[in-house]
């Protein structure tokens, strides 16, 4: 099981691969499934716009198409390919349902909060305080995790 460090740390990392040519704002996200696998992802971008993808849902959808189904925490880092010190970067609407398809209320986001003395700070949160009153599968009368 990675601890909260190191799945920033690999976000860092997934961050330096994003395709970025229009907006040069650069995401990674690396999730965490609850068996301690680590899936990371970066933003995709397209001269059309539309078909861009983000940090987290590139995470999500390499963890899903490999078959995993139960997730424990997604860190999330991004900010401007050329700023030094990395600042809040929080899921879009779109990745945020995305987390609520797939993860319980209790499904950790970690986000950088910055970056001090060479150790990165960061806040966690439960998916229900990011995406409060959301709209999931236990409202279509679905089951968690059995999908």
């Amino acid at each position: 099981m990675k601890s909260y460090d190191e799945l920033v740390e690999l976000a860092l990392e997934a961050r330096q691969m994003a395709y970025t040519p229009y907006s040069h704002f650069k995401v990674g996200a690396a999730l965490m499934t609850k068996e301690g696998k680590v899936y990371k992802g970066c933003n995709i971008e397209n001269a059309s716009y539309t078909p861009t993808n983000c940090a987290e849902r590139t995470a999500f959808f390499k963890a899903i198409s490999e078959g995993e189904r139960e997730f424990e925490a997604l860190a999330i880092v991004g900010g401007f390919e050329d700023q030094e010190k990395l600042e809040l970067c929080s899921p879009c609407g779109v990745c945020r349902q995305v987390i609520r398809e797939f993860c319980d209320d209790d499904f950790k986001i970690i986000l950088l909060t910055g970056q001090e003395d060479g150790k990165n700070q960061y806040e966690v949160y439960d998916l229900t305080e990011i995406l409060p009153l959301s709209f999931g599968p236990t409202d279509m009368h679905i089951k968690p995790n059995s999908r």
